[in-house]
């Protein structure tokens, strides 16, 4: 039976709560642009961000706060699955591209699925390379697609 068979929708939603504030304790530009997990099912997560504070001139929203949204989400895929393994690493961007395929002008949701990496190579000392591929959505419209490659390391026991 897997970790995520016996994991509760309660446990995943108080994740979500650590994440949140996760991000706001450690990456502090997540809390001004109101970064939000909406949605964690074990395999997949959702992600969002209010176009207000992350607007640009145009009225629609920054591509700045596109990349770092979908970074995010990426990132925090990531925190939870190591979470839910019980592991510990530390979790790096070392590669992201994104195509901005349409201007978003409301609140968009990014959505990962976990490509069920090794986690367990971090317990033997080990990185661990995952790719993850992020899309954002504006309703029914697919307004943007970040592929990132995330490294986690393992952490040093002193």
């Amino acid at each position: 039976m897997s970790i995520k068979s016996n994991t509760t929708n309660i446990e995943y939603e108080q994740q979500l709560a650590k994440l949140t504030d996760t991000w706001h304790k450690t990456i502090p530009v997540s809390e001004f642009m109101q970064i939000a997990p909406v949605a964690f099912d074990g395999e997949s997560l959702a992600v969002s961000a209010p176009l207000a504070p992350n607007i640009n001139l145009h009225k629609t929203m920054f591509a700045g706060s596109i990349y770092t949204l979908a970074t995010l989400t990426g990132w925090g895929m990531v925190w939870l699955q190591q979470s839910l393994a019980k592991v510990e690493g530390d979790i790096v961007l070392a590669e992201g591209q994104i195509r901005y395929l349409a201007p978003i002008d409301v609140n968009p949701v990014a959505k990962t699925e976990w490509p069920d990496a090794d986690l367990l190579a971090l317990q033997r000392g080990k990185r661990v390379r995952i790719p993850l591929m992020v899309e954002l959505w504006c309703g029914d419209k697919k307004c943007a697609i970040f592929e990132g490659r995330f490294i986690s390391l393992p952490t040093s026991k002193v």
